[in-house]
């Protein structure tokens, strides 16, 4: 047992108040009695308690108990050690005594339990998956085992470990341990030497020029003398191949490259070899802007030739014409272009993952983008509350018009166990879609099915579009797959309504038991309903759910992949809730808007349909029709700027517009309006040992650049920036490894792109074990580099204790000593001894009074004479 005190500074007011007592009793001594000295000695007493409590007394009670937690590098620069490492902990767990626990805990970006702290841990159970091992983050994993443990005993962290951190500085954490009953000792531990070849850096030029040369330099890094293949690629298209001759260190190899891609092109460099001990080393990408004349994206969604294409002719823009399922995934895909033109494209088709990509193209990059009507296109190619929907100067939705046909939708979900996940959370988004884009007065119902049909939304008029939504998506999944029941419970539901549309959807993904189908469809038809089916995933009875579409008169869609379910359901209530096309003949009304107004000096053709949208308030409607819908708007979104052209490009609803003189100068003058217009500036982008980012600015305004970072999928990194100077910003981007592509626009949004590649993380990097870290770790935390198992229980240098504060009863003393003084005080010192016989005091009183009496008359006499 040890007392100490928080505050001994405090323990300086007894200095004051004793010399006051002091002072006191001397200064009163002749006139004091016994009962006065020990009033004045509990007083003393009393003050003391209370001045000790302030000082913040207590007790350190030891804890025999000790606690040892085993923590094992998983990360992937430890392959290959895992059973070394676990035949180490088996062997020091002979040595654990009676009064001691263990744990055991792995971690690699972060940490997970093997086995809990407790007495009877006698082996090492078998190791958990561990997923994510591209990191080592040991500070981390040391914040979370402190965490774990008691920290009133005696602790001490096992570390084994290469301790190569990627992330964190634990030397930074150690300081928080000294003077703690925590010590960290460390194993070292690293991978068996082996052949290994890896690419240490790939670079090629910021900018070029198309058809100039440019150096593609690449170094590789060998363990060992030998053999490769050195594969150069350009946009994911194979460009050299070459046979190489390793030595031992480091070896460069050069390879000159006519640019033959425009935009942002992406080069990546790949290593192989026969024997490599980390394969994830091999692969490094670069990006190069090369710069040229304007490149032209057109998505073609009809069966036939573009359009678009025929119409611009072979001595405008440079394009290139795909088909809706062929477009990437990748954004540096789409910055190869300057613009891209939805022709008829379904958005079932393309799936919000790449609509997602291609909105942070026009966003964050300026790209253009116009989509152009159709069959397919707008609200009824199912862009309903879609990114497409979201950089467009319309909207899919038409507000404010004439009455429209009266509804009834019912919507038939799987909710089976097979939809668990990503399928049903996107039929359900889908569902609420669905619920959105209809009218107060429209019909709803909604079953969801297993086994059986569960009826969560009743089919009757729609009374709250927010409650509706809300109760579709709080379907869970749940038992096997019944189709039959739940369709004929929707034709049931539909049957005897009067409306003028009728509509069910079905979506499963898997197969049910044979029914009389045709039956049931073929009176349904009767009483005027429709059916469409939506098939997802390879393990749906696709032939069943195209049978039941063909006989309900609808559409059926065959999804592989999920992300296009929403777009689907959008499309179909469309299609059936709304009159889209407007087919009357008219002449568009033109505006005045810069660029566009000598086109139609001579005069505007006729149009024969357009679909119907509605302007957002921002955008500016170039021409309009004689319902005040949009033909022709545009607006500014982010960067980019983007145009709706409502009606078609083949002649069928353009009419007259495709067999005017000036329609090849049409989509020229639509298309110079969607280009970007790119700044000059030769910003230098260049990435840091530290992993940041330096963008230097030539006209010494970095303080005023407008900066983002966006990754391969489209997705706007975290960013923090500083400014070094007036020429310099520090970019730092939470980001993977892989590319990232930089826009840097000025304050005249003139766009400056860029992409550099994020190398591997140093996990895949044949280094030794970090000595340096390894010795200031435990010198820190008073820990010790083990050697031998049995040093893991080893005595404690600094045992644990309990901390028992005694203040408050101190101040409890002090307060039972003060009320002993008021009474002593109050009703005096006889109060506390024993009191005499009645008879006794009574004798006593008049000898008491004579004797007073006396002493007053010789005081008097002595003081006249």
């Amino acid at each position: 047992m040890d007392l100490r005190i928080d505050w001994p500074l405090v323990l300086l007011l007894l200095l004051p108040l004793f010399f006051y007592f002091g002072w006191t009793y001397f200064r009163e001594r002749q006139r004091l009695k016994k009962s006065h000295v020990v009033v004045l000695a509990i007083r003393i007493i009393a003050v003391g308690c209370l001045v000790f409590a302030l000082a913040g007394p207590y007790l350190l009670l030891p804890i025999k108990e000790e606690q040892i937690v085993y923590l094992i590098d998983r990360s992937a620069s430890m392959n290959g050690t895992e059973d070394e490492m676990v035949q180490f902990i088996q062997e020091s767990l002979q040595s654990k005594k009676d009064q001691q626990l263990a744990g055991v805990y792995s971690f690699s970006s972060t940490l997970q339990t093997e086995a809990i702290l407790s007495k009877t841990l006698k082996e090492v159970p078998k190791l958990t998956e561990i997923k994510a091992t591209d990191q080592t983050n040991i500070e981390q994993s040391l914040q979370l085992a402190t965490g774990i443990v008691n920290p009133k005993k005696a602790t001490r962290f096992v570390l084994l470990t290469d301790a190569n951190e990627t992330k964190g500085d634990v030397l930074e954490f150690a300081t928080r341990l000294k003077d703690s009953n925590i010590s960290v000792d460390v194993v070292p531990f690293s991978q068996p030497v082996v052949h290994d070849v890896s690419l240490k850096s790939f670079v090629s030029p910021q900018v070029a020029y198309v058809g100039e040369q440019q150096q593609l330099v690449t170094e590789i890094y060998a363990t060992a003398a030998g053999k490769g293949e050195l594969l150069l690629y350009e946009n994911d298209e194979l460009i050299h191949r070459e046979s190489i001759e390793l030595n031992e260190g480091t070896n460069m190899f050069t390879y000159k490259h006519a640019a033959t891609a425009e935009g942002l092109v992406k080069y990546e460099a790949v290593v192989q070899v026969g024997q490599d001990a980390i394969f994830e080393n091999n692969k490094l990408t670069s990006v190069t802007m090369v710069q040229s004349e304007p490149h032209l994206l057109i998505v073609n969604g009809y069966e036939t030739a573009s359009p678009i294409a025929a119409a611009l002719g072979s001595q405008s823009i440079a394009f290139d014409v795909i088909e809706p399922k062929s477009l990437p995934n990748e954004l540096s895909s789409y910055l190869q272009y300057n613009a891209i033109i939805f022709d008829n494209v379904p958005g079932h088709l393309v799936g919000e993952a790449k609509m997602s990509v291609i909105e942070q193209a026009v966003k964050n990059f300026g790209v253009g983008f116009t989509m152009v009507g159709g069959e397919n296109s707008f609200g009824l190619g199912g862009y309903f509350k879609t990114p497409i929907e979201t950089l467009l100067p319309v909207e899919m939705e038409i507000k404010g018009k004439e009455q429209l046909p009266s509804l009834g939708l019912v919507i038939v979900l799987d909710r089976s166990g097979s939809m668990s996940g990503s399928k049903l959370e996107l039929a359900k988004e889908a569902a609420a879609r669905s619920v959105e884009m209809l009218r107060d007065e429209d019909t709803l119902g909604f079953i969801a099915f297993d086994d059986r049909p569960w009826e969560i939304i009743e089919t009757a008029p729609l009374s709250s579009k927010e409650e509706a939504v809300d109760t579709i998506l709080s379907v869970t999944p749940g038992g096997g797959t019944e189709i039959y029941s739940s369709l004929a419970k929707a034709y049931e539901n539909l049957a005897d309504l009067k409306l003028q549309r009728k509509h069910i959807i079905l979506l499963t993904d898997g197969q049910s038991q044979s029914g009389n189908y045709e039956d049931l469809i073929a009176d349904g038809k009767e009483n005027g309903i429709t059916l469409s089916t939506v098939a997802i995933g390879q393990d749906a009875d696709a032939n069943l759910l195209e049978a039941l579409s063909d006989m309900g008169s609808g559409r059926f869609y065959d999804v592989i992949d999920e992300q296009t379910i929403p777009s689907i359901l959008s499309r179909e209530t469309a299609m059936i809730s709304r009159t889209y096309i407007e087919d009357n003949p008219f002449y568009p009304a033109i505006y005045n808007a810069a660029g566009w107004n000598t086109l139609f000096a001579n005069g505007v053709p006729q149009m024969n349909a357009y679909i119907g949208t509605t302007a957002k308030q921002g955008a500016t409607v170039i021409a309009e029709s004689e319902k005040e819908d949009p033909v022709l708007a545009q607006w500014q979104y982010g960067l980019g700027k983007t145009f709706a052209f409502t009606s078609d490009s083949t002649g069928k609803w353009t009419g007259d517009w495709a067999r005017w003189q000036d329609w090849e100068t049409f989509w020229q003058t639509l298309i110079s309006q969607m280009l970007p217009s790119y700044n000059d500036v030769a910003y230098d982008v260049r990435l840091e040992t530290d992993g940041s980012f330096m963008i230097t600015d030539p006209t010494n305004e970095a303080a005023f650049l407008d900066i983002v970072a966006v990754n391969e999928a489209g997705e706007e990194l975290e960013t923090q920036l500083e400014t070094i100077s007036t020429s310099q910003v520090r970019a730092t981007v939470q980001a993977e490894p892989g590319l990232i592509f930089f826009r840097i626009a000025d304050e005249k949004q003139a766009i400056y792109q860029a992409g550099l590649s994020v190398p591997y993380s140093a996990e895949y990097e044949l280094l030794p074990v970090n000595e340096h870290l390894v010795e200031e770790l435990t010198k820190q935390t008073g820990g010790s580099v083990l050697k031998e198992p049995q040093e893991v229980f080893r005595d404690f240098a600094k045992k644990g204790a309990d901390r028992q504060n005694i203040a408050s009863w101190l101040l409890l003393a002090g307060m039972l000593l003060f009320f002993i003084d008021i009474t002593i005080r109050r009703f005096g010192w006889s109060f506390l001894t024993k009191p005499k016989k009645k008879e006794q005091l009574v004798e006593e009183k008049p000898v008491q009074a004579e004797d007073t009496n006396v002493a007053q008359l010789l005081k008097g006499m002595k003081k006249r004479s």
